[in-house]
């Protein structure tokens, strides 16, 4: 029985970097094996550049103007593929200030539409906030809501009125 593709493929890609096209955005910084007319050099593309220049100007003062050339042409070469590079990440970097800048504004804008729409519901909130009527028909009367009462006077007696046909009436 044959061993089954599923293993093969879940490993296939696994531990792939993403495929980049934008090859020129790591240059400045890389370090290339250049290999010229006396061997190789090893650098930065700025080393290199400054490497070549100088077995140029050695290659001149020696009277060799073939080699000189050969070094100038090397130089050149690294010098362009530097320049680019700078150039594109001066522009990677000006499009990321100005998204930057968009993202700011566009905040802002919606920090001041939601301030406005604060602003709008602290009115309406006011507006509504009537202060309830008191409705006394509804409500249960309870001590706390009765009129004071009014402080009663003490009492008096009136005199028991005497019956006509009483023994008291009689002495009167």
């Amino acid at each position: 029985m044959r061993p089954s593709n599923k293993s093969r493929a879940r490993n296939k890609g696994g531990n792939r970097r993403p495929n980049n096209n934008n090859n020129n955005a790591n240059i400045v910084n890389r370090v290339f094996d250049s290999a010229g007319p006396e061997g190789k050099v090893r650098g930065t593309p700025q080393q290199i550049v400054e490497k070549y220049s100088q077995l140029a100007r050695d290659a001149q003062l020696s009277g060799d103007r073939v080699a000189a050339e050969s070094f100038m042409q090397h130089s050149e070469h690294y010098s362009r593929m530097l320049a680019v590079a700078q150039k594109e990440q001066a522009a990677k970097q000006a499009e990321h200030a100005a998204r930057q800048a968009e993202q700011a504004e566009r905040q802002a804008e919606q920090q001041r539409q939601r301030n406005e729409q604060r602003a709008k519901q602290q009115e309406q909130a006011q507006a509504e906030q009537v202060q309830p009527e008191v409705v006394e028909a509804q409500l249960v009367e309870t001590p706390e809501n009765k009129a004071p009462k009014r402080p009663s006077r003490p009492r008096t007696r009136k005199p028991a009125v005497a019956a006509p046909d009483t023994p008291a009436a009689e002495q009167a």
